[in-house]
């Protein structure tokens, strides 16, 4: 099984392209379902999570063709509304295809979903939702089996708790559902306001887009005529290289990305004491004669994201004082805490609150991820460790991160990807 090795604290340098986000690419391609003809997808991370999905369509009929970061696909030939359990088991996301499937084709059975064990994410918002428009949901062997013979029809539906997928999920379903749909505290991540503005171009009527409630003029079961889709840059790939400038002390420059959408992870890094400097798609940080202790409280967009908390928990280690992180979104994600420690940190957890000491001295370790961001904030933290680190897992970091090693590489980082 592969693993990465870093011989850390060499200083980085240069620049990094950042990759097309892979959230914000997986409801694109699910929203292929909806349409009527061929959808050329562009900016495609190659990354395990989209081949997972593209393998999905292909099981349920759709053709592909897939290669240099662009997918065609033809959800025309869809003959199969089953969304298996060995393909679903691996990628949480996957429940994405059940809102499509079910407003196209009146029904669909979906295996309950797998991923990253950070969580409950129970998917009973989404279920809800479909029952508000009209689908029969009943749990059977594992599947959700949902029916709508006569179609899904508009209706307003309430988060309570604000749900990216969830929100994602009703806006496909309403896409092509009988009348309006209105949701009220829908998420505003970047990732969904683009699934917004593709359908939105798209031909489908929707008003509220980034705003607390959103509208949506459903075709009444008629495929749609979809744009061809580049996708947006990932912010979370950029904070990611951002912190690994911050915590080797260097200056580097990450391109090709939407500094408005890392407004909150800027923040703390300038708390922290970094100058970061924003240009036209592109933001440079450079290194700081001291590194300050920070408080973080996950929420969402436009808060601070969850999927940065394990990279700025790696990063505090180095703060001269202690960093309180407050994780409010998901009740397991600091599972990483104790692989930190294998460095040599000091970290106290209390329900859902981080207490980091610092600064730490790091010595390189044997690490195993237990999640997507996990996996990075350990490859940071041997980035900045004395010695030798192996990060064991890595199949974690391939399902989010195209060519991480590769990557680091290129700024200057002594990082090899092995086998043993």
């Amino acid at each position: 099984m592969d693993f990465l090795q870093i011989r850390g604290r060499r200083p980085l340098s240069g620049s990094v392209t950042i990759s097309g986000a892979k959230n914000a690419a997986l409801p694109l391609i699910a929203a292929t379902i909806l349409a009527r003809e061929k959808v050329a997808i562009s900016n495609l991370p190659d990354v395990k999570d989209i081949q997972t999905l593209l393998k999905l369509l292909d099981n349920l009929g759709a053709r592909f063709e897939y290669g240099q970061n662009r997918a065609v696909i033809d959800t025309s030939a869809i003959e199969s509304t089953v969304a298996k359990y060995d393909i679903v088991r691996t990628m949480r996301a996957s429940i994405l295809v059940l809102g499509p499937l079910l407003a196209r084709f009146g029904h669909c059975e979906v295996s309950l979903p797998g991923g990253c064990a950070i969580g409950q994410r129970p998917i009973d918002l989404h279920l809800k939702a479909m029952e508000r428009m009209g689908a029969e949901i009943t749990i059977k062997s594992g599947y959700v089996v949902a029916r709508a013979p006569k179609g899904l029809r508009g209706t307003t539906i309430i988060f309570d708790k604000i749900t990216v997928t969830g929100t994602e999920n009703v806006v496909m379903a309403a896409a092509l559902a009988q009348g309006k749909t209105t949701i009220i505290n829908p998420a505003k991540e970047p990732e969904v306001t683009q699934l917004c503005r593709v359908l939105k171009e798209s031909g489908v009527e929707i008003e509220g887009i980034e705003s607390d409630e959103l509208t949506i003029y459903g075709t009444g079961g008629e495929p749609i005529e979809m744009v061809n889709i580049s996708v947006i840059p990932d912010r979370i790939e950029a904070g990611t290289y951002l912190c690994a400038g911050a915590i080797t002390n260097s200056q580097i420059t990450v391109r090709e990305c939407e500094p408005d959408h890392l407004e909150a992870v800027i923040v703390k890094l300038m708390e922290m004491g970094f100058p970061v400097e924003k240009g036209d798609g592109e933001i440079t940080i450079y290194p700081t004669e001291k590194i300050y202790p920070v408080e973080i409280i996950t929420s969402e967009y436009p808060g601070f994201p969850t999927d940065m908390q394990a990279q700025f928990m790696a990063l505090s280690l180095l703060a001269d004082g202690t960093s309180i992180i407050e994780e409010r979104l998901f009740e397991n994600r600091f599972m990483h805490a104790s692989e930190l420690m294998r460095f040599g940190a000091t970290i106290q957890l209390k329900g859902s609150i981080a207490t980091v000491i610092g600064p730490t001295k790091l010595y390189g370790a044997d690490v195993m991820a237990t999640d997507l961001r996990a996996s990075s904030a350990l490859v940071l933290a041997g980035l900045a460790a004395e010695g030798v680190t192996n990060v064991h897992r890595i199949y974690h970091l391939d399902r989010g991160y195209e060519r991480l090693e590769k990557k680091l590489q290129g700024l200057g980082a002594d990082i090899v990807r092995l086998k043993g």
